[in-house]
């Protein structure tokens, strides 16, 4: 048997692709319909002001950060770099499933994957397949990623007595994210969380570039 026909045949190969497809297509769904459903810049509130749609579009990066301060250069960049992570990242989750790694490793691997696959089919298609919609106008590779979950913690106005920002309006946690965005955020800060459970002892000391302190040994604990 081909090592590609046993690879089909593993449910840590299969499980894995599942949850990216599945991932991919929740992620798209909840995007199609903000497209179609709401008008760029609406809010509407879902559980009071604590959670809110607010559809907005940007060229940047997961939470509206940019490269290169946005712009068709910076969205090309940032593009081409997701293309070659999602490489790397199904490169590694073969290397990992053929490896026996752990389930939770390989969920994460397929969060991430699901991630930012689900932002590269906005900046490669969506110029094109909504040009039309919101007054957008794009191309190919060129597409605004669409955010829509907006859930501040806290706004209102500072405290008087605060140097510099005393009685400005600030709002606590203000990106605007969508599925994508946070299935990236889950899967790598499972993966940070879970280090010591998902890679072994030999797998840490190399990635990091240390080892743990020998242990003393009974002579050393003797009197000389």
């Amino acid at each position: 048997m081909s090592p590609n026909l046993s690879l089909l045949n593993n449910r840590k190969f299969l499980i894995p692709i599942a949850t990216i497809l599945l991932l991919l297509v929740l992620d798209q769904c909840i995007k199609i319909y903000i497209k179609t459903h709401f008008m760029l810049g609406e809010i509407r509130p879902i559980f009071g002001d604590w959670f809110k749609l607010y559809f907005i579009e940007n060229d940047g990066m997961a939470y509206g950060m940019k490269l290169f301060g946005g712009g068709k250069i910076g969205k090309l960049v940032l593009t081409f770099f997701r293309l070659v992570v999602s490489g790397f990242g199904f490169w590694y989750l073969v290397k990992c499933i053929r490896n026996n790694a752990n389930w939770g490793l390989l969920i994460c691997i397929a969060l991430v994957l699901a991630g930012a696959m689900g932002n590269i089919i906005d900046s490669v298609f969506y110029g094109v397949i909504y040009a039309d919609i919101n007054h957008y106008i794009g191309g190919w590779f060129e597409g605004q990623v669409v955010d829509m979950f907006y859930a501040p913690m806290w706004e209102g106005h500072l405290p008087e007595w605060l140097p510099l920002w005393g009685g400005q309006f600030f709002v606590f946690f203000s990106p605007i994210w969508n599925f994508a965005d946070a299935c990236i955020t889950v899967g790598v800060a499972v993966m940070v969380i879970g280090q010591n459970t998902f890679f072994s002892k030999e797998e840490l000391e190399k990635a990091f570039g240390s080892s743990p302190p020998a242990e003393p040994s009974e002579d050393s604990d003797s009197p000389q």
